[in-house]
């Protein structure tokens, strides 16, 4: 029998990346240890009946999708990582789309791996990850990747020589919770996952437990695990932040819960793959990656949005979109926005998210930094209100850290900072006390105010 292509396939890669034999990979009701997946499959169906197929993740929970990867990367053609929450009314067109050709469901996966009497499969096929991009309004787009491109980032030296155990606020299926994952199995460490239905309390103190030392977010997540106590249940060495901007709030606050841990806050996209991460405690990023000789990932701004072109990108996108990724020389426009002050570049915001206050541009993320670094804030989010005069009003909600705190004297004092660090028509027009506010499931901050 032809040995399996070790080049190729991740259940491979992940059975050769370390010899402990306490490796695992679990969720709130199951674990299941690394060295039993050599011999085992948990898709329902022989695995030899999908070879070349074009295969649709349909699932809801992350641990039956992460053994499908392993059992299928080398066999099926093309593996979509369906998201949970994919709206049906989407998903003939993305069955069309991605020439999917069998669907699989929870019912077809299992939590718990079998013995499967055929194993082991050779893996031959150089298969196509396609994932789902994120903010996006109508029928989600689709782009491919290979494992090659999704694990490129992997060798930047987080958690060498060590025996990590990896955790995320994220979904796996999407592009931030893949990189994870793909980190904890190539990287030989084991892995957490979380749970949508789980409270955030519940999911730190379960991290807790399994002794989680390396562990990702957005800073939404992120700030949301600190409205709590359950946040100091976690000892991490390594605490990563990305998806949307780090301001220096959140960093410091998370270096103040975690005094031991590594602060790092890293810039990555479906499309582009990661690209870069900092590591200096600071917001936004050295002028001196734009350019840089011999980096991993060619940076450059144009017209204020960061580009960027590597061997991480995704090849194309899928279906009807023919857009391209990237431009004629490869370089992606991320849409973020970003302006050099000093030796530093920091980020603004989205383009597509700017605010009109009467001609004049305004990023909510730029107010929403001022904001939060108030001690008394926790978190706040910066929309624009209608105005028949400017045609729009900076408004702003914030959720304070102790909800007996005196609001009218923290207002007087947000806006004093506001009006000290902002131009005129960027301060807040008016300042409203709210008890939450909503993280969509990329977990970004939702913007929306319906």
């Amino acid at each position: 029998m032809p040995q399996p292509d070790r080049r190729l396939a991740l259940l491979d890669r992940t059975l050769t990346a370390g010899v402990d034999s306490k490796r695992s990979i679990g969720d709130a009701l199951h674990r299941v240890a690394i060295e039993d997946l050599e011999h085992s499959t948990n898709v329902g169906l022989p695995l030899e009946s999908l070879r070349g197929r074009s295969v649709l993740l349909r699932t809801e929970a992350q641990l039956p999708t992460v053994l499908a990867l392993l059992a299928l990367d080398g066999i099926a053609q093309r593996l979509i990582l369906g998201l949970p929450d994919l709206q049906e009314e989407h998903l003939p067109q993305i069955v069309a789309d991605a020439a999917a050709n069998v669907v699989l469901t929870d019912d077809a996966l299992s939590s718990t791996p079998r013995r499967d009497p055929s194993a082991p499969h050779v893996r031959d096929v150089d298969t196509e990850w396609i994932l789902f991009t994120s903010g996006t309004t109508g029928a989600p787009k689709m782009v491919s990747h290979t494992l090659a491109s999704l694990t490129g980032p992997l060798d930047d030296g987080v958690a060498a020589n060590e025996a990590p155990v990896w955790s995320t606020f994220y979904d796996i299926r999407r592009y931030g919770g893949l990189q994870i994952l793909l980190r904890a199995l190539v990287g030989g460490g084991s892995m957490v996952l979380s749970n949508a239905r789980e409270s955030v309390t519940d999911f730190l103190i379960r991290a807790g437990d399994s002794g989680v030392t390396h562990i990702s977010g957005t800073p939404s997540h992120w700030r949301r695990a600190l409205m709590g106590d359950a946040a100091r249940r976690i000892m991490p060495k390594y605490v990563r932040l990305s998806g949307e901007i780090s301001d220096q709030a959140i960093l410091d606050n998370l270096k103040t819960v975690f005094p031991r841990a590594e602060v790092s806050h890293a810039f990555a996209s479906t499309e582009a793959g990661v690209c870069f991460d900092v590591r200096d405690g600071l917001a936004g990023f050295p002028a001196c990656y734009v350019g840089m000789p011999g980096a991993k990932a060619d940076l450059k701004v144009e017209e204020g949005t960061l580009r960027i072109r590597s061997t991480r990108t995704a090849s194309r996108y899928l279906g009807s979109n023919t857009a391209r990724i990237g431009d004629r020389e490869g370089y992606i426009d991320t849409g973020d926005m970003v302006e050099r002050r000093g030796d530093r570049y920091h980020f603004l915001g989205r383009r597509e998210g700017v605010v009109n206050v009467g001609g004049q541009k305004v990023y909510p993320e730029e107010i929403e930094a001022v904001l939060n670094r108030h001690p008394a804030v926790q978190i706040a989010r910066v929309w624009a209100r209608k105005n028949p005069i400017t045609g729009a009003v900076v408004a702003a909600d914030i959720v304070l850290k102790e909800a007996q705190s005196d609001f009218e004297a923290v207002k007087e004092n947000l806006l004093r900072s506001c009006r000290e660090a902002l131009a005129p028509y960027k301060v807040p027009a008016t300042l409203r006390a709210v008890t939450s506010l909503g993280v969509a499931s990329s977990g970004k901050l939702s913007r929306r105010n319906d």
